[in-house]
């Protein structure tokens, strides 16, 4: 509208739409309504804003500014900081850093867990983008990627075999958290259908395994797995820990998988059962079309929480003698010549950790968001 122009200059209902007033949009609209809407959320912004300012400089001064990044020793770290132990020795952590991410996997071999993590990214890809071109067809390659890392990371077939016991790192805590996450959602929908069956016999074996199974701490499975397994194996047999290790990580996430996806199962209206019976589709038909896309969707939040769970236990390994990065960092602490420096370890530790399960949670939002019918 030009500045000679009035408001008689419009027929109704032509006048062009006005912007939305500044202090309604942008970062100054996010600010007044999630951070200044009332005297008390001022308040809490404030006292928020103050507690920050006095906890992060510290931090990244403590953690990036001051710190030391090459070092041939504990002495020698401390001798380039103006205070001892006033600032973080990360020349520590990058002296073991292969350590924490290939554990004891011989250095000759460490390409095919590089090759394992490249085709892992291209696993994960159909699942975060549902435009992918061919996206059908990639979910095959999903299905066989646990099957084709596995013949990598422990060859046989044509490649060197390397001991299992040989894992550790951040290569272990990602073999077992992808397969725990790979094979525990199947089972655990599977044993939620099963909860749920008319076969009193299939009713009755799942509701045991599941409330067994969730009323057992995973540390005493795996401590089971350690030590009591082998007993209930044939004379001879050789079973790896790790495989013992990731079959009771999987039945262990897999019923509280079952009981998140029956929860989302009672949450579906019975009119939609009745209108898959009125179109004649089967049992499986009907749970494939109709139930399950709706009953998962409402389990999403749970379901991820459960792998986020999942991945941090992970770390329980290390009461078994297995070492994940929490291992090695314990181990590698030992070293005389390093001892004091368990804050770094423990720091990068947790940062891993984060990043991973952050990622998932952001995903799981994705996923709501996208998913979302009430509009």
């Amino acid at each position: 509208m030009t500045e000679s122009s009035t408001p008689q200059d419009y027929v109704p209902g032509t006048h062009p739409d006005l912007p939305p007033p500044v202090r309604t949009t942008g970062p100054i609209g996010w600010a007044r309504i999630n951070l200044f809407s009332s005297p008390f959320n001022i308040v809490l912004t404030l006292v928020a804003v103050y507690v920050l300012m006095s906890i992060i400089p510290p931090v990244v001064e403590w953690a990036l500014v001051k710190s030391v990044w090459t070092a041939e020793n504990r002495v020698d770290c401390w001798a380039q900081m103006e205070v001892p132990e006033g600032a973080a020795c990360w020349a520590f952590v990058k002296s073991r850093l292969q350590l924490f991410i290939y554990g004891f996997y011989p250095q000759a071999e460490r390409w095919r867990v590089q090759l394992s993590f490249v085709l892992l990214i291209f696993a994960i890809l159909p699942v975060l983008y549902d435009k992918l071109p061919g996206r059908r067809h990639w979910f095959w390659y999903v299905v066989a990627f646990p099957f084709i890392a596995g013949w990598l990371l422990v060859g046989g077939f044509g490649l060197t075999p390397v001991d299992t016991d040989q894992f550790g790192g951040i290569m272990l805590a990602v073999v077992i958290g992808v397969t725990g996450i790979s094979f525990s959602l199947p089972i655990g929908i599977l044993l939620a259908l099963g909860r749920q069956s008319d076969m009193p016999v299939l009713r009755l074996l799942c509701v045991l395994f599941i409330e067994f199974i969730r009323g057992v701490p995973l540390i005493v499975l795996l401590f089971v797995a350690s030590t009591m397994l082998n007993y209930f194996l044939p004379p001879g047999t050789s079973f790896a820990l790790l495989m013992r290790v990731l079959i009771m990580v999987t039945i262990f996430s897999a019923a509280y998988i079952a009981e998140v996806v029956r929860g989302g199962l009672q949450g579906i209206p019975i009119g939609q059962h009745e209108a898959a019976d009125a179109l004649g589709l089967t049992y499986w038909k009907a749970h494939r079309l109709i139930i399950l896309p709706q009953a998962l969707k409402i389990s999403i939040p749970g379901i991820v929480n459960t792998f986020i769970g999942l991945f941090k236990d992970t770390t329980l390994v290390l009461i078994i003698g297995m070492l994940d990065p929490l291992g090695i960092g314990r181990a590698a602490l030992a070293d005389a010549e390093w001892a004091g420096l368990a804050r770094e370890v423990y720091l990068f530790v947790a940062i891993f950790f984060f990043i991973c399960c952050f990622s998932m949670s952001r995903y799981s939002l994705y996923l709501e968001r996208k998913l979302h019918t009430g509009h």
